[in-house]
């Protein structure tokens, strides 16, 4: 490894606005990224990547996404807010580009789908659609929207209400294999990853050794 530099608050405010953004988005490490999936009152599907996508519990089945600050006006936020219903949809190395372009700001009457090359997919009567490339599809329903003054973001709360998984991706004790799915992940604004697993390990207790758990389960 090279020398480490430090960098303070100071430091940090004084950047140029572009390195700051950079640094700061990068500095979480690895993300989960979808595809966000809505459709307006009128009919019209949309979808945008997202970066800020995490677990909230597993009873209630939660998940939350972060909206940055309007304006701009945020299609996919609005439509959330007037169905109550949207997807998530995982990205993979055969398509993670076109989800890429999804976050050029398109006018408000262009499907993103049509624009960057994706399938729109609707089933089981959903009322949003979900994206045919991907192959893990959640499908939510709209929950709770809290408004973070700190910084005039929005915070949408989710319950997964459908799922979608390939059969030899779902283990016995409900494991998801989302590296077998070929599901990438991203860091900072505009960098894909593919994964390589390290391990999977127990549950852990005190004063007892971690183990591995089988790769069957």
């Amino acid at each position: 490894m090279s020398n480490t530099k430090v960098l303070h608050a100071n430091d940090i405010e004084l950047l140029d606005k572009q390195v700051r953004v950079h640094l700061i988005n990068s500095l979480g490490g690895f993300k989960s990224v979808v595809l966000v999936g809505t459709q307006s009152k009128s009919g019209s599907s949309n979808v945008a990547v997202f970066s800020s996508v995490f677990h909230i519990g597993a009873h209630p089945p939660l998940i939350a996404l972060i909206f940055r600050p309007k304006p701009p006006e945020r299609d996919t936020l609005r439509n959330i807010l007037e169905t109550g219903f949207y997807t998530l949809n995982h990205l993979n190395e055969a398509m993670y580009k076109k989800a890429h372009q999804t976050s050029a700001r398109y006018d408000p009457d262009v499907s993103e789908f049509d624009a960057v090359g994706l399938t729109p997919l609707l089933k089981d009567d959903f009322p949003a659609p979900f994206v045919k490339e991907s192959h893990i599809q959640l499908g939510i329903q709209f929950r709770e929207k809290l408004d973070l003054t700190i910084n005039n973001t929005t915070m949408v709360v989710g319950e997964i209400v459908q799922v979608s998984i390939p059969e030899d991706c779902l283990g016995a004790d409900g494991f998801v294999d989302i590296e077998k799915a070929n599901s990438i992940t991203c860091s900072g604004l505009d960098s894909y990853h593919k994964t390589i697993r390290l391990d999977r390990l127990a549950y852990a207790k005190p004063n007892k050794e971690v183990t591995s758990i089988s790769p069957n389960l």
